[in-house]
């Protein structure tokens, strides 16, 4: 054990608490050298004829029964219709764009232990020997485990649905079994990632009633596809993720999984100690309680992050739904706390429909239910749409209304416009998730300036206190660089997280919050963001970063006018380095340099930056979507203690 770790063990628990760290770890450890021994003599199939009398009684989203009324909605949108079809012989043919792969043909025999963006493949063996990470490779196991997620099977479940097409069953039926085969129950990649396995098993679940009518018909198929999801359900309740001292996402989906597989079981059973209604409840219970360990009384998530709190939304609704479907509902307060989670995605919404990138993004989804090959990652319409209906809001519907065929999967209902008003957003604080947005007609900037991730562990943190994006009637100018990757590459990773990739200031030589470099989902909390006033059109914020390091404090105060940004930033302390205001700029942005200012155009629509003098543009990389990156420009202010930026739009 290296010097850094062993001092952060000392520092972090008590002699007693290391004590019984270490006999609790003996004692798994000899659990799961026993476990492999069993496992390899007798492998952890189930007898499949168990099956055989076994019908779930679960009341789905939707059934065959609504299949007329589905077919409809696609005649009347003949574009969906077709893209439909197009993408799911893409997936009969085994092309998939996953992670920032692009579009790669996987051939005839799925590798489904491979990451196939750079050929590397991992062993079978017994998951607790599997190795998943070694950041002295670029491999992803975020590909197959992506991939063996099997999103892709909504897709090819609504061609079939739509087209009656009997290939399309013979290819989700192929890829199950082939999967089962590749895959033995604890021996694969595919079991190493508790998370993945539940999110697995939602889909299967999702393409059983999609498929229902030729499964049924299919004892054999039907027994093994049972089988496997009930050794699942046994995988999931027996290595649940919420061993740390904060429970994430990983969690959730272990939930979702439990109550998916509870409700699609039912009473049936193959022993007194692997019982589907002890999955449920215990999925139910502690889907309550995280409900509120998880996400503040303002709706924000405590991972700090824009795209988790979308996945987190969508872990939460659909186990709700569904629950609700069979007879078991939520608290008052549960219900209240969701609909607020529905009120950030709102307000968070650019003018251009996308979210802002704030933290770690790694395109995390439960189902993937419309446009599976180019579903937009910063683009959380979908949840509005499903929450207008459900939570009768209007303003949510008006949002949303492009995307109301996941409405229509999950509700069984689309709606209509008539009546509706346009949403009217305005200037927001959310002070507990540290998001701080300032917006008129014209203009929207959102602010980070709060608390770290996980309550300040930092996990999907990245170092972008008083960082900012601005969007001017509907198109980005500055915005945030994204994530890239995480384990593929640890520089990068460290990169993209650094305070130097942000729209902040940056002090040479100096991180807001210091992490280290092969410990990637850590960041110690040293800013302490506060925002000091709040109001329609100012923002005023300061964060401790750099207090004990060159000694100084960084204040931004950020003032909206009608078509004027002015952003002020002050340095409290003497400063003796070099310091920067950084802005990264939109792809699409066009730079024009003038003395003394610079004229950024996108499409249409020009901003004027002025009080600039002691400025260079770079060269960046910006990353809308895991696994892509894009080039673009930024531009790096010099400042010694003081600058005022005014940003206004051209001829105001």
């Amino acid at each position: 054990m290296d010097r850094y770790k062993l001092k952060k063990i000392l520092n972090k628990y008590t002699i007693k608490e290391i004590c019984f760290k270490v006999i609790r770890k003996l004692y798994i450890k000899l659990y799961y050298l026993i476990r492999k021994v069993y496992i390899n003599i007798f492998m952890l199939q189930i007898d499949s004829s168990k099956f055989d009398n076994f019908k779930t009684r679960l009341n789905f989203f939707f059934s065959i029964r609504d299949k007329e009324k589905m077919l409809q909605y696609y005649s009347d949108n003949l574009k969906i219709k077709k893209k439909i079809i197009k993408s799911a012989d893409k997936i009969c043919d085994h092309k998939f764009d996953l992670l920032g792969s692009g579009l790669n043909d996987l051939g005839e025999d799925i590798k489904w232990n491979q990451d196939f963006k750079t050929g590397f493949i991992w062993e079978n063996k017994f998951y607790k020997d599997i190795e998943i990470v070694n950041l002295n490779n670029n491999a992803d196991v975020k590909v197959p485990w992506e991939l063996s997620r099997f999103q892709h099977l909504f897709t090819l479940g609504k061609a079939y649905w739509i087209t009656n097409n009997q290939k399309y069953y013979k290819e989700f039926k192929k890829q199950i079994e082939d999967w089962i085969e590749k895959n033995p129950i604890e021996m694969s990649i595919n079991w190493t990632c508790t998370m993945d396995v539940a999110i697995r098993a939602v889909n299967w679940i999702y393409a059983y009633f999609l498929f229902e009518d030729k499964i049924d018909n299919d004892k054999k198929f039907k027994n093994k596809l049972n089988s496997s999801l009930y050794s699942h359900g046994k995988f999931i309740y027996k290595n649940l993720e919420n061993k740390g001292k904060f429970n994430n996402n990983h969690y959730l989906s272990n939930l979702v999984g439990l109550i998916f597989l509870g409700l699609y079981f039912g009473d049936f059973k193959l022993s007194k100690f692997n019982k589907p209604e002890k999955w449920l409840n215990y999925g139910l219970s502690e889907l309550e309680k995280e409900m509120f360990i998880q996400n503040n009384e303002d709706g924000t998530n405590y991972e700090t992050s824009t795209s988790y709190h979308r996945l987190v939304t969508e872990l939460f609704l659909f186990p709700t739904i569904l629950a609700e479907k069979n007879g078991y509902n939520f608290s008052d307060e549960y219900m209240n706390r969701l609909e607020l989670m529905f009120n950030f995605i709102m307000s968070i919404t650019k003018p251009n429909g996308k979210a802002p990138l704030i933290g770690d993004a790694d395109n995390g989804r439960l189902v993937i239910f419309s446009n599976y090959y180019g579903w937009e990652k910063s683009d959380f319409r979908h949840l509005l749409s499903i929450g207008g209906v459900y939570f009768n809001r209007d303003d949510f519907k008006y949002l949303g209304q492009d995307y109301q065929e996941d409405c229509l999967w999950t509700l069984g209902k689309t709606y209509t416009l008539k009546k509706l008003k346009k949403a009217n957003l305005k200037s927001k604080v959310y002070k507990q998730g540290g998001y701080y947005i300032l917006r008129n007609d014209s203009i929207y900037c959102v602010v980070r300036c709060g608390e770290l991730s996980l309550r300040g562990q930092g996990g999907h943190s990245h170092n972008d206190q008083l960082s900012f994006e601005l969007n001017v009637n509907g198109n980005d100018f500055i915005i945030d660089p994204g994530v890239y990757v995480y384990t593929a590459d640890y520089k990068m990773r460290n990169l993209y997280r650094s305070t130097k990739m942000h729209n902040t200031l940056y002090i040479e030589g100096f991180e807001q919050n210091d992490f280290y470099e092969k410990d990637l989902f850590n960041m110690k909390e040293q800013s302490f963001a506060e925002c000091l006033e709040f109001n329609d059109t100012i923002f005023l914020g300061e964060h401790s970063g750099y207090k004990h390091k060159p000694g100084v404090i960084h204040r931004r105060r950020i003032e909206l006018k009608e078509n004027k940004l002015i952003i002020e930033d002050n340095l409290l302390g003497d400063l003796k380095r070099d310091a920067y205001v950084i802005l990264n700029l939109s792809p699409e942005v066009d730079l024009k340099e003038e003395e003394n200012s610079l004229i950024l155009t996108n499409k249409s629509e020009q901003i004027l930056l002025q009080n600039i003098e002691n400025y260079s543009v770079q060269e960046t990389l910006i990353s809308y979507s895991y696994g892509e990156k894009l080039i673009s420009k930024k531009i790096l202010i010099n400042i010694k203690q003081s600058n005022k930026l005014k940003i206004s739009r051209e001829g105001s």
